[in-house]
């Protein structure tokens, strides 16, 4: 196999009729190796969005065209710009492991790009997917503390009937309580002033 400008035509031609204006070709030997190994074709106009990659680097190789791989910081802010375009000596660029990041297509461009894992198995992951999923733990963390507070609140008054119905004491202090539950005085402290306790 040569991978020569009529490859690389008919890969354009592919990526002129896919609705996502790309077009890659598997470059592995066989459907046991693991990692990522392709061209890619990619029209201006194209979205990749901004990703990540946790258990590998990213290689990327410009055959021909103009790019801009763009790297951003955790919070999604742009950090670095790098333009390849080999007619000026820009070949490629390796993108950190982990680093967020994307690229700009300024003209009908082919790169390889290889990294470690198989495809859907190696860790890869959207930045916008990452912050919803940061939103919906930090939901289910609230939601758990609730819980837990709304749990503390009924062993609290449990614990209280028990105690004055054997009429073994008047005051129940959260100090008391925290120490009968094992459980912090600050949460029960907080619990008992929400209860008029």
């Amino acid at each position: 196999m040569e991978i020569n400008k009529e490859f690389l035509g008919k890969l354009f031609e592919q990526a002129v009729v896919n609705p996502r204006l790309r077009q890659n070709f598997d470059l592995r030997t066989s459907a046991n190796d693991n990692s990522q190994r392709m061209l890619n074709a990619l029209l201006p106009g194209t979205v990749v969005l901004i990703h990540r990659h946790p258990q590998s680097t990213e290689n990327v190789f410009l055959l021909c065209g103009k790019i801009v791989e763009v790297i951003y910081d955790e919070n999604g802010n742009e950090i670095e710009r790098i333009h390849l375009d080999p007619t000026v000596g820009n070949y490629g660029c390796v993108v950190p492991q982990g680093a967020w990041h994307t690229v700009e297509v300024l003209e009908p461009s082919v790169i390889y790009e290889s990294k470690d894992g198989k495809y859907g198995e190696d860790g890869s992951e959207t930045f916008d997917a990452f912050k919803a999923k940061e939103v919906e733990n930090k939901e289910q963390a609230s939601a758990t503390f609730s819980n837990s507070l709304e749990d503390l609140k009924k062993n609290i008054e449990y614990l209280i009937g028990m105690e004055r119905q054997s009429g073994s004491m008047d005051v129940i202090t959260p100090l008391y309580v925290s120490r009968m539950l094992n459980v912090p005085l600050k949460d029960v402290e907080k619990v008992m002033k929400d209860m008029g306790a």
